[in-house]
């Protein structure tokens, strides 16, 4: 049986290709006779022809590959598009920064462990950039004799 000229105004009537057009295969002899795009409407009424639903793109892939990059994995200099700067702008770079520097000044003030003007002077010192990070801040501390060697 040949529904070529049917699927192809059943595809007019549906508003899709060709493709998405699905015809009932118990119900060929009835489609064959449809010659008309009335004949194919009342088809489609009957619930014997009807359009596929479209197929959509997987999110799967996606979602194990965000899943990779939570943990750190396909952000290496292949993967990057901007500049270091579009990723993450300068401003959050430096609170990323000197937020644990200054919580960890804080601590040591608190604990007694330096003296309020000590704590100014690294505070002050931290704010003009003069440490990297935390460890960097320990560094010094030791170097200058403010806290001592820590136990590992």
């Amino acid at each position: 049986m040949d529904l070529k000229n049917q699927r192809r105004l059943a595809a007019e009537v549906l508003k899709c290709g060709e493709h998405r057009v699905w015809i009932d295969p118990d119900e060929t002899e009835e489609v064959e006779k449809a010659v008309t795009r009335r004949d194919v409407r009342n088809l489609v009424k009957q619930g014997i022809i009807t359009a596929k639903k479209k197929q959509g793109v997987s999110r799967g892939r996606a979602r194990e590959r965000d899943k990779q990059r939570k943990k750190g994995r396909q952000r290496g200099h292949g993967s990057r598009k901007g500049s270091a700067t579009a990723r993450q702008s300068r401003k959050q770079r430096w609170i990323q920064t000197i937020r644990p520097i200054r919580r960890y000044l804080r601590e040591l003030r608190d604990g007694d462990v330096i003296t309020r003007s000590q704590y100014r002077r690294y505070y002050q010192r931290a704010k003009g950039g003069e440490f990297r990070s935390v460890h960097h801040l320990k560094t010094h501390l030791r170097m200058e004799g403010a806290i001592e060697e820590e136990p590992q």
